[in-house]
Formats: structure tokens, C-alpha cells, sequence
């Protein structure tokens, strides 16, 4: 089985909104689909880890926002590098409340939709919610994004492997790849400053480097069934690279 041959399947990208004991919590997913149109049904599949998934297992309320082309990369960050257990995802970002009181995003979108749990579906490590849809707007213009479209120009392409010394997270395992570490250096995955880097140097240890937000595992071998801890994507969304010690 060629995993690759998944991705010609044709993908959206959404921040998927929740609220529970007044906390608006959201994150990244692709798995968005029209089920029927009378009645009009959606249904998304979320992975368990997210805190989105427990708030909508919980109110069965949601929202979609549905991320146009213009969405920059920092949408990305904010909404899968981090988690909402230790974040607040909508601080400091434009956000507008639907009629179930849950938020969406008014830019970077072309449309919003809303949703009414009706069912679940345990997928082992997602949940699928079957939903009536209560309540959308279109927002923009502009086409939506699609998977291809974020990897081909929204997705900053990756840095070039540095030649001689490399700094390591010692909170996530993020690489910075340079002989010199900025004094105000912040970790993007865990927002550490460069206090928590620790320098290290080439060696030829194997590790593999997620390519959607840089985590890395170490070892020969990454496990068929691995999730990234941040980001939530499979194995194929890691390269196997040469890890600086």
C-alpha cells in the first residue's frame, strides 16, 4: 500500500471551533465533508487528543471556519502548533460569535458553518461527528484552500540543513539549525525562550522531522502508528533526517 497515493484525495482545511464552561478553544483539521444535502448533514473526524474533540463530544456544538487562500501561515500556528490545554488559541486574533454562541474566524475564510451533533462514530484514534448544520455565511471570494494549496504556498518551505552547529529545545526536541542562537530566540512549537536550547553538533544519529511543524522523533525507526504530538499528523508527513548531536 502506497500511503501517498491518500493524498490526491482532495482536502480543505478549517479551524474547527468549540466552547465548554466558557472556554473557546479551536484547531486545525481537514476532514470537513458534506454528507447529504436534505436534510443538510456534515461530518468531521477529529483526532481524541485535541481538547476541541473532548468540548464537542461534551456540548455537540461546533463551528467551521472555512480557510480561504489568503490565510497566512500564523493561522496554522496559532490554531495546530500549539494546545488549547495551555494556550488560549483566540487571544489577540478577530473573532466574531454565530448564533450558538461559538466563535469563528471573519477573515483568511471564505465561509462559516455551524453544527448540531446528531451522532458519533468511534474511530479508535478519531472521533467522526455526524451534524445538522444550523447556521452558515459565505465571508469571501476568495477560493478555498485546499491541502495541495497550503503545501505548495502557504507552508514556509523548509530551511536549509545547516553545515556545522545546531541548537536543540530541550522542552520539545525543536532543531534550530544555525552556529548561533538569537539572545531573544522564542521555541515556535513550545514558545520557550533560548535559556531552554541547549547547542548541539553534527553527528549522524537517524531521527525524522515533521514537515508540518518541525517536531522530531529520534531513532532509526519511526513507528507505523506514530502521531505527532504537536501537530497531530501521521507518519507520512515525517522525512527521515540526520539529527546534529
Amino acid at each position: 500500500m502506497d500511503s501517498k497515493a491518500m493524498f490526491k484525495l482532495s482536502y480543505g482545511l478549517f479551524v474547527l471551533s468549540a466552547q465548554e464552561n466558557g472556554k473557546d478553544n479551536g484547531c486545525i483539521v481537514n476532514t470537513v465533508q458534506q454528507v447529504t444535502d436534505s436534510p443538510l448533514r456534515v461530518s468531521v473526524a477529529v483526532n481524541k487528543q485535541n481538547l476541541t474533540h473532548d468540548m464537542i463530544l461534551s456540548t455537540g456544538l461546533f463551528c467551521v471556519s472555512i480557510l480561504d487562500e489568503s490565510a497566512p501561515f500564523s493561522i496554522f500556528q496559532r490554531f495546530g502548533f500549539q494546545s488549547g490545554r495551555s494556550a488560549d488559541k483566540f487571544e489577540g486574533i478577530e473573532a466574531r460569535r454565530a448564533e450558538n454562541g461559538l466563535l469563528y474566524l471573519p477573515q483568511h475564510c471564505a465561509a462559516f458553518l455551524c453544527g448540531k451533533v446528531l451522532q458519533t462514530v468511534d474511530l479508535g484514534s478519531h472521533t467522526l461527528f455526524i451534524a445538522e448544520v444550523t447556521e452558515g455565511e459565505l465571508l469571501s471570494d476568495i477560493p478555498a484552500a485546499t491541502y495541495a494549496y497550503y503545501h505548495a504556498h502557504i507552508k514556509p518551505a523548509p530551511e536549509k540543513k545547516a553545515e556545522k552547529g545546531a541548537w536543540r529545545c530541550s522542552i520539545c526536541g525543536y532543531i534550530y539549525e544555525g552556529d548561533e542562537l538569537p539572545a531573544d530566540f522564542v521555541c515556535p512549537i513550545c514558545k520557550h525562550g533560548a535559556v531552554d536550547f541547549v547547542k548541539v553538533g553534527a553527528s549522524g544519529k537517524n531521527a525524522w522531522r515533521c514537515v508540518i511543524c518541525g517536531y522530531v522523533y529520534e531513532g532509526d525507526v519511526l513507528p507505523a502508528n506514530f502521531v505527532c504530538p504537536i501537530c497531530k499528523h501521521g507518519t507520512a508527513d515525517f522525512v527521515k533526517i540526520v539529527l546534529p548531536e
